[in-house]
């Protein structure tokens, strides 16, 4: 089975096709949260064009905040300044929530997860993005909507759903704890952006380009549930993962929901533990 067509344990989808949201369109609350790490001009590119009625969505301020170096380049946002954006974006009860961006849907599994785990059930990540919008052809709007305030009513998960530093470091004591950057980083050959190069010890590299395709979409859940079993993590053990500051870990976390997996994020991931101050650091391939 797809990852496309559905979950391997035939739960919800937690994707959505362009074909499915042209028909809906008018149905949903669309969320834009271009974003790319280096790049600021995520609005700028949703003002050029957007899907209709797309909200835009600031990844870095919205769905971050700026905290100390020792909690990750990308904390979580508080619980309420979270429920504020969703009011901001127009989100109502009862109203099915789409996101998309245009880099391999890692922003929108960002937003998918933080919303989920503040208890919005119905909330869909457009599978391709916007390059796939665009390439089926789809509707284009250029100004910027400003939707009137929502009405819903998020949850505070606080720390469901997450471990902090401690807890990634115990993590490989209880199940896997994948770290999901590119293969060199996780050897400590090359560190772009954070004060030292490596990976926490006990972790299992598995990099999220692995579940991807080459235009950006989940590859089959057949591949997915297999290169989790690949890294020791298949059925049965407690999963978390890291990246470099906890993005890309929500998207681990939506692979994980394609195959029917719980997948725990660290959302300080290496840029917090880098800059904690006596963390142990391997590099290589163990």
């Amino acid at each position: 089975m797809s990852a496309r067509d559905g979950r391997a344990d035939g739960g919800a989808n937690p994707l959505i096709s362009v074909a499915e949201l042209r028909d809906r369109l008018d149905e949903v609350r669309v969320l834009d949260a271009r974003w790319e790490l280096g790049r600021d001009d995520g609005r700028e590119q949703y003002l050029a064009g957007h899907i209709p009625g797309a909200v835009f969505v600031d990844v870095e301020n919205e769905l971050s905040r700026h905290g100390e170096p020792a909690e990750g380049r990308h904390p979580l946002p508080a619980d309420a300044d979270l429920a504020t954006a969703a009011r901001r974006w127009g989100i109502r009860g009862g109203v099915p929530v789409v996101v998309y961006d245009d880099h391999r849907m890692l922003a929108a599994s960002r937003a998918w997860w933080a919303l989920r785990r503040a208890g919005l059930a119905d909330v869909r990540v457009l599978d391709g993005g916007w390059p796939a919008w665009q390439a089926a052809g789809g509707a284009v709007q250029t100004d910027d909507v400003v939707p009137e305030p929502g009405d819903i009513a998020l949850g505070s998960p606080g720390e469901r759903g997450t471990i902090d530093t401690y807890g990634a470091a115990a993590w490989p004591d209880k199940g896997v704890l994948l770290d999901v950057r590119a293969a060199e980083r996780y050897r400590g050959e090359t560190e772009p952006f954070d004060p030292v190069a490596g990976h926490i010890p006990g972790a299992r590299n598995l990099p999220i380009g692995r579940l991807l395709t080459d235009d950006g979409r989940f590859r089959p859940a057949t591949e997915i549930a297999a290169a989790f079993a690949d890294v020791g993590a298949g059925e049965g053990v407690a999963v978390a993962a890291y990246c470099g500051s906890g993005i890309t870990a929500a998207q681990l976390a939506l692979a994980g929901a394609l195959v029917g997996r719980d997948v725990t994020v660290y959302p300080g991931s290496w840029s917090a533990w880098s800059n904690t101050p006596g963390r142990p650091v391997a590099s290589g391939d163990a």
